[in-house]
């Protein structure tokens, strides 16, 4: 379910029709340097990320640890390229991170790698690198035949780390750890496992210009929380596997910027969405759409009916100011409805006056480009104050498997077929 700004949609598709007729005179009068002009139709692209955040101390790296230890993650991109960059980040941490070496490869499940497809990932042509506190580190551009959708893994051995630890808690995906260097190991035996990530942040694909990536910024609904364990089926997989499929939208990414327990206005868990949207959504590369859906732990945290709708006009003040910005770097802006929460721990009828609030001003303030309406499409019309009984995973506020996959799949895919210049 979703709402044009038809005004806005008109300009857009206006300016676009100008850009690509001059755009075909061009090619039309011809280039002399071919392989120039090859290159110059290509740029990068986030293809995948996970929004970094200080890991907290019963979500940290189980024994031996990651210091002078291997350490390989599993991640699933969103669509493919034949060059990459990888960044790690020690954003958080206060002590320095050393890499003393780190590669990427196909992964063929599990531990598992395809032996052939290792690829050293270099930091100014070093395999080893030092990341000091709050730094964030890009690996050299390699090549790599990476397909969309597909299962990568990257291993890293360590030097000395931090005893805090900059990561993503809520990976619903299995992480390798084994003793000593075994960077190139084709499966870890004996290893240990945990369901996060550490140090990965992003990987960068090259891309044709008519690529183009689609940030979400989510809490814990986003982030997948009722998701399965390395089933890689939170709505942004299912919304991205129906891009890739539809020929239109097949070079359309999506980076999952959800924080379990992440706050628009505060910091709950990990930043709140109104201090990382320049690191999550504007400094990413080539972001043209941006979906917003967050507010419920912000409104689910409020002792009151006065203070839910103070913090309900200050969330739709943090949207009025993250959709600006977003315009100012022609970044399309789709708003998320909030999601009922009747019989959660988070309901109580002035909490719901608040989102609906909240609602209300998404669907109708015109101020997003359009509108994606989850609480219409996931709320029970007999109950409308809660979720469906078949798309949550027993606490009435996260979605189940198949709620996951009925989100995915109710977004209409024209949303992303209008690109901004």
């Amino acid at each position: 379910m979703y709402f044009y700004n038809s005004k806005r949609s008109r300009n857009l598709m206006n300016s676009n029709y100008v850009v690509h007729s001059i755009i075909f005179v061009f090619l039309l009068l011809g280039c002399t340097n071919t392989s120039s002009q090859n290159e110059k139709d290509y740029e990068w692209l986030g293809t995948w990320n996970t929004s970094p955040q200080l890991v907290e101390p019963y979500n940290m790296p189980p024994e031996p640890g990651l210091t002078n230890n291997t350490l390989r993650q599993v991640l699933r991109v969103s669509i493919g390229g034949d060059s990459l960059k990888v960044r790690f980040s020690n954003e958080f941490s206060t002590s320095p991170v050393t890499i003393q070496s780190a590669q990427i490869a196909v992964s063929k499940g599990g531990s598992a790698i395809d032996t052939t497809t290792i690829t050293d990932l270099k930091f100014a042509g070093n395999n080893a690198f030092t990341m000091e506190p709050g730094v964030v580190a890009t690996s050299d551009a390699v090549s790599f035949g990476l397909q969309s959708r597909m299962d990568v893994a990257i291993t890293i051995y360590f030097g000395e780390t931090s005893p805090d630890v900059t990561g993503h808690p809520g990976s619903r995906t299995t992480s390798f750890i084994l003793p000593g260097n075994n960077i190139s190991a084709s499966e870890f035996v004996g290893d240990v496992k945990t369901d996060h990530w550490y140090v990965i942040n992003g990987i960068d694909v090259k891309a044709p210009k008519s690529a183009g990536a689609i940030a979400i910024l989510g809490n814990s609904i986003t982030d997948g929380r009722g998701s399965g364990v390395n089933k890689q089926n939170r709505w942004p997989d299912i919304l991205s596997e129906q891009l890739v499929k539809n020929e239109a939208t097949s070079l359309v990414s999506v980076l999952n910027q959800g924080i379990g327990g992440n706050c628009v206005l505060r910091e709950c868990l990990g930043p709140a969405a109104i201090d990382r949207f320049e690191r999550d959504v504007l400094k990413q590369e080539n972001v043209r759409w941006l979906i917003i859906f967050e507010g419920i732990n912000d409104l689910g945290q409020t002792p009151d009916s006065i203070v839910a709708m103070q913090v309900a006009n200050d969330i739709v003040a943090a949207y009025d100011k993250m959709i600006a910005l977003a315009h100012e770097n022609n970044i399309l802006v789709y708003g998320a409805t909030i999601m009922p929460v009747g019989k959660s721990f988070y309901y109580a009828g002035y909490k719901d006056a608040a989102r609906n609030f909240v609602n209300d001003w998404i669907r109708n303030s015109g101020k997003f480009d359009a509108v994606i309406d989850f609480d219409k499409i996931m709320r029970d019309p007999n109950d409308t104050i809660c979720l469906l009984p078949d798309v949550h995973s027993g606490d009435f506020l996260h979605p189940n498997e198949f709620g996951y996959e009925t989100m995915g799949k109710s977004i209409d895919l024209k949303l992303f077929e209008t690109v901004m210049e």
